[in-house]
């Protein structure tokens, strides 16, 4: 990343010690005496919202839904969280050493080591129980984003940052928020950028941080506002998506994709970049799951390399009609996973297939 002209300051500088207050010391367990959990075993996946899809190091798909935290092993689901929490499922991630962090609506986050559970809320420290957005920065820190700011725990302690109005700061009262009606200021995408920058995406401004100073984001002067997703492509670049569209930034020039609503964007291994969003108009398609007139809700878009190039060509249409689609994946089979307000589906290039409650149906 080149530099930050677009930027205008906003004051704070953040000074970091292991006495403040804000800090609560929660050390990981090295072992959880809890018997062990029953997994529920099943053909299907989640037949509800499905809000984030990752692939472990050995291979899993895991799979953060309303109805649960679900592992597929390739051949079935289970339904990992079935006898641990009723809680709605927003995001989900691996750490560099294996263990998993599930993070939900009003119940806090869930540390899970393969064998049994912690659960992390406002007690242990964490600023919000509403766990949105979950990442892990070069330095084995875990980001957890929450309505009301940002909670970063090192592995023994949570520090915790707060956003009040356009503002975003270290908090050092001690205090935990209250459960926040959404979604005023909540944190819906944490990256952290070749340069060592973390970046945050809010329902507010969003914001870039150094380790010192927060800075709202801004081109001429605008802020980026409501975005939902932040990305940085294997060339260095930014992208973000959200109230005001898709946007690429190079470090100095920004390139505008689409003023549709983008909720996700994802990256693939050739350098594809896949969006959700809202109906967008584009020249073709190749499959659209309710008919070939209805393209009405949201869309899962494939931006190739003459569409990345020329800025002005539309994207190729995967998929419209969906009620809304939230996180993308690319497997390392290179089929395409992606969660609806109807649970998940599963692209391979020619074909959408389902795995709700209707198991393994066509959606052609």
């Amino acid at each position: 990343m080149k530099s930050y002209p677009q930027f205008y300051s906003v004051f704070l500088m953040l000074v970091f010690c292991i006495s403040c207050r804000g800090q609560v010391k929660t050390d990981l367990p090295k072992s959880d005496n809890k018997p062990k959990i029953k997994n529920i075993v099943t053909s299907t996946g989640p037949n509800g919202t499905t809000r984030n899809i990752i692939q472990d190091k050995k291979g899993n798909i895991w799979i953060a839904a309303f109805d649960g935290i679900f592992r597929y092993d390739g051949k079935s689901f289970a339904n990992i969280t079935n006898e641990v929490s009723s809680a709605r499922f927003f995001s989900v991630l691996e750490d560099r050493k294996g263990n998993l962090w599930f993070g939900s609506i009003g119940s806090g986050v869930y540390y899970y080591d393969g064998k049994s559970f912690r659960n992390f809320t406002t007690e242990d420290g964490l600023l919000n129980n509403e766990v949105g957005s979950i990442y892990e920065d070069t330095k084995g820190n875990v980001w957890f984003g929450v309505n009301g700011g940002a909670s970063c725990y090192d592995g023994k302690t949570f520090r915790n940052y707060r956003m009040n109005g356009d503002v975003m700061s270290e908090d050092r009262t001690g205090k935990t928020s209250p459960v926040l009606k959404r979604p005023p200021n909540e944190v819906s995408a944490i990256i952290e950028d070749k340069t060592g920058k973390l970046w945050f995406a809010t329902r507010g401004n969003t914001f870039v941080y150094d380790g010192k100073t927060f800075t709202v984001f801004a081109r001429d002067g605008k802020p980026f506002t409501n975005v939902r997703s932040i990305i940085e492509d294997k060339k260095g670049n930014i992208w973000l998506g959200g109230n005001d569209g898709l946007w690429r930034y190079d470090g100095s020039t920004f390139t505008h994709f689409t003023q549709e609503f983008v909720g996700y964007i994802y990256e693939d291994k050739k350098g594809n970049i896949w969006t959700s969003s809202e109906r967008d108009q584009t020249k073709s398609f190749k499959i659209d799951l309710q008919n070939t007139g209805n393209q009405k809700g949201w869309s899962l878009s494939r931006y190739h390399e003459k569409s990345l190039a020329n800025h002005a060509m539309l994207p190729e249409l995967i998929r419209t009609g969906e009620g809304m689609i939230f996180g993308i994946l690319e497997a390392d089979d290179g089929n395409i996973w992606f969660g609806t307000l109807n649970g998940v589906y599963r692209y391979d290039g020619k074909t959408i297939t389902r795995f709700n409650e209707k198991k393994g149906e066509n959606a052609n």
